[in-house]
């Protein structure tokens, strides 16, 4: 294939737990893909994204200033700038593609702007330099056919995504099992044309991860409607911000919905990994659907040189993961959790009390998990924080 004029830039979105990490892992192990460049922003206070993919001989750089949308265009450029001048400079391995994958919550407006909106007057020789060097090449969005049509329901991202998107990939659907699943399926395709008409729609199971990523003309007037109007809003916004900063005005510094928090549970001792699959048990069946992401990396006590790593969406864990080593030099549990109208002390008081054995916060974890869900688990609960000082 002949080289571009410039290099192509693909964006991976899905909403939480669609499995992105898992298909640019894949992606990465394909030799085709080796001269691939990744950028990785994640929804968190504590960075594990970049522990969940493998770097190999790839150029991996993370955005560690927070949500990419929240922050507008700036980060994102700032990035592919960088990007390019460590490769000139012999710096990091020399690239041909640039994929970045979205943090779950991702907005794709501002993020598409930032690639394919006009140069304003006032551009930097960064921004130039963006331009000339990169192109918008593609938009890829995995649906998670389990708890996608809770996710378009009640988040607005997870539509946006959607609608977004010139690749719309299915996963999980090796799960279907039953006809009635198989059915449901089938007519997905017909579902997600009602919010986008114009994207190819491929089952994860069927499809070629080269052809996914092809480079090929990204134009966003042929997205919809709905989207051209996004992107006006933020042409508008970002305008607003760049000539009016002497007045106040500013980008939306949080455009996630109410209630949408993310927070961490750091443990430098390693874990018992029956406790620990207790507490997740526990905590899904507690919070269920508020329980949006928990993503991360586990320390065993009885296996400490191997380290796990963790995914969970809502009811739904995968099996860890067991690393051959540990990926970076810091061997704690580092556990990222985003949940919807969940607060942090009653999950970090589940976590004391059923790693440690701790009964002492059970009462004000209860309370805290709520009347409806705590009642029927008081005796789970009881039986999982070991009351009786045997250890499991």
């Amino acid at each position: 294939m002949a080289v571009p004029d410039r290099i192509p830039v693909f964006l991976l979105s899905g909403f939480l737990g669609a499995g992105k990490s898992t298909l640019l892992n894949q992606l990465l192990d394909e030799p085709g893909f080796s001269d691939t460049a990744v950028i990785i922003n994640e929804f968190g206070d504590v960075s594990v994204d970049h522990l969940l993919v493998r770097e190999g001989e790839t150029a991996i750089s993370q955005v560690a200033t927070g949500c990419l949308c929240c922050s507008g265009s700036t980060d994102l450029r700032a990035t592919l700038f960088d990007l390019h001048c460590a490769a000139s400079a012999g710096l990091c391995p020399p690239f041909s593609r640039v994929i970045v994958e979205m943090s779950g919550l991702g907005d794709p407006a501002p993020l598409v702007n930032a690639l394919v909106g006009d140069p304003h007057n006032d551009a930097t020789l960064r921004d130039r330099t963006v331009d000339r060097v990169f192109r918008l090449a593609g938009f890829v969005t995995l649906y998670d056919i389990v708890n996608g049509p809770i996710a378009v329901d009640r988040h607005f991202e997870a539509l946006k995504q959607l609608a977004f998107a010139d690749r719309i990939v299915l996963t999980k659907t090796d799960l279907a099992n039953d006809p009635a699943t198989q059915a449901d399926i089938a007519a997905l395709p017909g579902e997600l044309a009602g919010i986008n008409a114009g994207a190819e729609i491929v089952d994860r199971r069927q499809m070629e991860l080269n052809t996914l990523f092809a480079p090929r003309p990204y134009v966003a007037a042929e997205r919809g409607e709905d989207v051209a109007g996004w992107l006006t809003l933020e042409t508008a916004l970002a305008q607003e911000a760049r000539h009016g900063a002497g007045k106040g005005a500013a980008l939306p510094d949080n455009r996630h919905g109410r209630g949408i928090q993310t927070f961490s549970i750091i443990r430098a001792e390693p874990l018992s990994e029956a406790r620990f699959r207790r507490f997740m048990a526990t905590l899904q069946e507690a919070a269920g659907p508020r329980l949006l992401r928990v993503k991360g990396i586990v320390a065993v006590a009885d296996d400490p040189n191997r380290p796990r790593i963790v995914h969970a969406v809502q009811h739904l864990a995968s099996e860890p993961v067991i690393l051959d080593s540990w990926p970076d030099d810091d061997h704690r549990t580092r556990l990222v959790f985003i949940t919807g109208n969940v607060d942090p002390g009653p999950v970090r008081d589940l976590f004391r009390a059923v790693i440690e054995s701790d009964p002492a916060p059970l009462q004000s974890l209860l309370a805290g998990l709520g009347r409806r869900v705590s009642k029927p688990l008081a005796p789970l609960l009881r039986r999982f924080t070991g009351l009786s000082g045997r250890p499991s």
